[in-house]
Parts: C-alpha cells; sequence; structure tokens
C-alpha cells in the first residue's frame, strides 16, 4: 500500500513541487555510467525523475512503483513514452536482464515489512543478468535523523502553479526502533482541504543489510558514504554473480 504522498492523486501531482531538488539522484546517475549499465529497472520510482533522467541518456528503462497516482504522473512527463511503466513492485517484472536496478531516496527504508523486504531482494535478483548490480541507500540508525523531524523545523508554504499556496510540515508519530512512524500533512490554501499522509521507515543497521543481500544471493561488493549526505547514510552496492 503506498502511502498518500505517493497514492492519492492530489498530493502526487505536487509531489514534485514540494520537493524540487533531486540532487540525490547524481550519484546513482554517476553509478550507472560507473558500472556501463545500459537497462536500468527503477524500483520505487515514484514521479518518475530518475527513469526518466535515465531516459534522456539513451538507457532502457523499466520503473515500477505501487502508486498508480505517482505513475499517472510520471507518464504524463516529456519523454516519458521512452520508459516502460509498471504499476506494482519488483515481483511484478518479468526477467528484463538488467544492468542495474536502483532504489533511490527513502524507496528500501519505505518497505518495512521483512518479509516484503526479502521479496523485493528477491524480484531484484531476478530481473538482473549475471553481473548486473543492485543499488539502493539506508539511513545510518547511529545518526537517529528522525530526532529532527518536528513541526518547527519543517514547516513550509510552497505557493504552486495552477494550485496555490499549501502549507506542510512533518511530525515523529512514533519511534519503535527499527521502525520509524511519522506524519506529513498538507493544508491547501485554496479550498482549505487537509491531508495527512502516515509512513513508516525501518532503520536497518549495516550488517541486517548485508546479511539480508547475501541471503538472497547478492554478493555485497560495496557500501559506499551518499555524497550528498556524507556520514548520515549508507549505499549499498550488490552484484548478482
Amino acid at each position: 500500500m503506498a502511502d498518500a504522498c505517493f497514492g492519492h492523486p492530489r498530493l502526487a501531482a505536487i509531489y514534485d513541487h514540494l520537493y524540487p531538488d533531486r540532487g540525490d539522484l547524481d550519484a546513482y546517475d554517476a553509478m550507472a555510467e560507473e558500472f556501463g549499465a545500459r537497462r536500468v529497472l527503477d524500483i520505487g520510482c515514484g514521479t518518475g525523475e530518475f527513469a526518466l533522467l535515465l531516459a534522456r541518456r539513451g538507457l532502457d528503462v523499466v520503473g515500477v512503483d505501487p502508486a498508480l497516482a505517482s505513475i499517472d504522473v510520471a507518464r504524463s512527463k516529456p519523454g516519458s513514452e521512452r520508459v516502460r511503466w509498471i504499476c506494482g513492485d519488483a515481483t511484478d517484472v518479468a526477467p528484463m536482464r538488467a544492468d542495474l536496478a536502483t532504489m533511490t531516496a527513502n524507496v528500501a527504508q519505505e518497505i518495512a515489512d521483512p518479509q516484503a523486504w526479502r521479496a523485493t531482494l528477491r524480484g531484484a535478483y531476478g530481473v538482473l543478468r549475471p553481473g548486473g548490480r543492485l543499488v539502493f541507500e539506508t539511513r545510518n540508525p547511529a545518526v537517529r535523523a528522525w530526532e529532527g523531524w518536528n513541526r518547527d523545523a519543517s514547516r513550509r508554504v510552497t505557493q504552486i502553479p495552477g494550485v496555490g499556496a499549501v502549507e506542510s510540515w512533518v511530525e515523529v508519530t512514533e519511534v519503535n526502533e527499527p521502525l520509524v512512524s511519522f506524519r506529513w500533512t498538507y493544508v491547501f490554501a485554496a479550498d482549505g482541504e487537509t491531508l495527512i499522509s502516515d509512513s513508516t521507515l525501518r532503520f536497518r543497521e549495516r550488517e541486517e543489510s548485508e546479511a539480508e543481500l547475501t541471503a538472497q544471493g547478492f554478493t555485497v561488493e560495496d557500501v559506499r558514504d551518499a555524497p550528498d549526505r556524507p556520514g548520515k547514510e549508507f549505499v549499498f552496492v550488490a552484484r548478482r554473480p
């Protein structure tokens, strides 16, 4: 089940305006070049920013996401015909001998249920060719990023063309490590509608992620630092033998 910020049509339509800085994708783009990837599966593609970035460079890209509203936004963007969009998860993608599978931003942590996480890893393994790689990031639990997630620190008003002002903020609702739950609130000034989006992230230790990858047949090739958030995240590079 997709969180409302991705699955609700009104929220999905403004997602890119609320979170316009996607500098985090630069590292993934660089790794696609580093690994010589020509065919990529973008797991949890959301509104399609990374999939479209790769497609513009001529790569063969499949984007998969469980939120139909986000897929619809992706399909509406220029160049979207270059990407094959699938509403579903990694287990819904037929084997495609991909060179690279990615989970950018919070995607890996959003898959909080252990069984769903293992199924996702198995799905990624199945689409990769031998020698293909899975790359994803997770926040380092030791940093305790959620301690800064509160209304005072996050409240902002965003002016969106054709929509008007949207006020938004986040608050933590429960901490039961390794799970952290939080709620985004969105208020539309145009008509006063208030929408909420509840999310839960799993903050996996590095050893937990490495063990799960190994159990699903991957070889952990590297664990890198996120260049835009040094010391705060683990970036896993796992290879299908």
